[in-house]
């Protein structure tokens, strides 16, 4: 595996454990951290699909 490759799986399994939040904070109803949590998802799975597209 390339460094390119262990990148991608490491925001792919950060986006894990966030969307993991996401979900926990949505069913305690507190809002601002759901919102926190799913604008880092969303960057941490953009990262990793920007990096998987080649140049």
């Amino acid at each position: 595996m390339s460094g390119n490759d262990l990148l991608v799986v490491g925001l792919l399994i950060l986006a894990g454990f966030l969307v993991g939040g996401v979900i926990s904070f949505a069913r305690a109803r507190r809002w601002i951290p759901t919102g926190i949590l799913v604008v880092l998802v969303a960057l941490a799975v953009g990262a990793a699909v920007l990096r998987l597209v080649p140049a």
